[in-house]
């Protein structure tokens, strides 16, 4: 990792909140030179599967921060998951054409492919990876209090301690404490539908589905309907079922499902839940930032919860470093809410709606292309950009990608042998690519871009020297 120095007593960035988008931000903020803290109340990482389909999108920022290749080699249980089935009973399911919408090849859009990897695998590769990059990883630490001035940020610990930082982001969850301590409301469509409730698993079932694996299993039996999800291919399960139903027989439920007497099955926990769509009316306030379910929940059907909340903290990350670097007027961390809060809420609602597909059977036609939630499609029309011409801003529900300004650069290979993506240019550092060559479907010869650390277009034009002037522009007045 570049432009790391050594851990200060007081950090730049105090972190609350130590699951994945806490343990990502540490990492991007250290990535950019930062000193960073981060606490956790619990005292270890998250025990339970949770999360598990990481977006290319997502897998380009583990590939900025070095991580992408250790990721994929403790996903590789479940390489080649990445299937739908469907059957009355698990025994019965068959294996479903793996779809790639619109004709594309995966090469074609992103240097990385998605990634299937448990969140209880996941979190702990990411807390290690931390700390050996210098940030400052605390489990077991509540924060008790903290307030803002125009210096900076005070935390108190549960035991007393106090930590100053310049900024605190909160990455604290859901019911985050900080978010309500600061009087944030939340809006969005609240409760959807009726809870669901998670069965975790154990049971040897590699010759029940091999040949056939898959991520996610429809189970349509009649007394056993519900959704089976695949955690390592092999022994571990989570089946998810309609309704509040914590007090079901559910060794008997399970393997009516399964189809299968599956005689070491062991339940390790049920989990009841409420899917939600809210979405924080301010994800700034002051020197403190929201970011992950802190910041907004959706539910799981989009596979975007996690993917969102990591998009979160490498938007901000770089940010925040130019601003502590003294290359950026604080008025550049505005622009986080500008940008973070309307892709939000926007991710948000298409979870919401698909989630509605899913319990109707009914898909809603006008669903944006899967592809703009994979890729981070969505365009910022406000924020810290420098737009040619907002009067043709990309569509958020297609997927035609153009290297417009506010939008992801799209994937093009720099060279034959196909190692350097258009997504390697940028970050930590800006950059600015020139037309022509493998650019030229995008980037005509005589015009250049912008890309700013986040691989975000900031400026397009024909003056290569106006680049830098945009830059500047940027950096002293944020967001327009």
């Amino acid at each position: 990792m570049s432009g790391q120095r050594t851990q200060a007593s007081s950090p730049d960035v105090l972190i609350v909140g130590g699951g994945l988008v806490g343990l990502t931000a540490a990492l991007a903020l250290r990535h950019h030179g930062l000193a960073v803290t981060l606490v956790e109340k619990h005292a270890a990482t998250s025990p339970q599967p949770k999360a598990r389909r990481f977006h290319m999108r997502t897998m380009e920022i583990f590939r900025e921060l070095g991580l992408a290749a250790l990721v994929r080699e403790a996903a590789r249980d479940l390489a080649g998951h990445d299937h739908f089935a469907a059957g009355r009973t698990l025994a019965e399911s068959v294996q479903q054409p793996l779809h790639i919408p619109g004709g594309h090849t995966i090469d074609e859009l992103s240097p990385e492919l998605p990634c299937l990897i448990a969140q209880d695998q996941l979190e702990p590769l990411l807390r290690q990876a931390a700390s050996d990059a210098g940030a400052e990883i605390r489990f077991g630490t509540r924060l008790a209090e903290a307030w803002q001035d125009a210096d900076g940020v005070v935390g108190i610990l549960a035991d007393g301690e106090k930590i100053e930082a310049q900024y605190l982001l909160a990455a604290d969850g859901a019911r985050s404490e900080i978010r309500r301590s600061l009087g944030i409301a939340r809006s969005g469509r609240g409760d959807l539908g009726e809870p669901s409730t998670n069965v975790y698993f154990r049971a040897d079932l590699a010759d029940v589905v091999r040949g056939r694996e898959f991520n996610l299993c429809k189970i349509e039996h009649p007394d056993a309907a519900g959704w089976l999800a695949s955690i390592d291919g092999r022994a571990r399960w989570v089946f998810t079922v309609a309704g509040d139903r914590a007090d079901r027989a559910w060794p008997n439920l399970l393997r009516t499902a399964l189809g299968v007497p599956a005689p070491d099955l062991d339940v390790l926990s049920v989990l009841t839940w409420q899917p939600q769509m809210l979405v924080a009316d301010a994800f700034s306030a002051g020197r403190i930032h929201l970011a992950g379910d802190a910041a907004h929940v959706m539910p799981p059907y989009a596979a975007s919860g996690a993917n969102t909340g990591i998009a979160d903290v490498h938007n901000l990350a770089w940010k925040l470093a130019a601003v502590l670097h003294g290359q950026a007027d604080p008025a550049l961390l505005d622009s986080y809410d500008a940008e973070r809060r309307p892709a939000g809420y926007f991710v948000a609602d298409q979870s919401a709606r698909r989630s509605a597909g899913f319990a109707s059977g009914v898909p809603d036609p006008s669903l944006a292309h899967p592809f703009v939630l994979a890729l981070g499609g969505y365009q910022y029309t406000h924020g810290a950009v420098i737009a040619v011409d907002q009067t043709d801003p990309e569509p958020t529900t297609e997927f035609a990608p153009a290297g417009r300004v506010g939008t992801r650069i799209p994937h093009r290979w720099l060279d034959a042998a196909r190692t350097r993506s258009t997504i390697d240019a940028a970050g930590p550092a800006w950059a600015v690519l020139k037309g022509g060559g493998p650019l030229t479907d995008f980037l005509p010869q005589g015009q250049h871009i912008l890309l700013r650390p986040d691989h975000i277009v900031a400026w397009r034009g024909t003056d290569p020297d106006a680049a830098a002037d945009a830059k500047k522009t940027l950096a002293e007045a944020a967001p327009r």
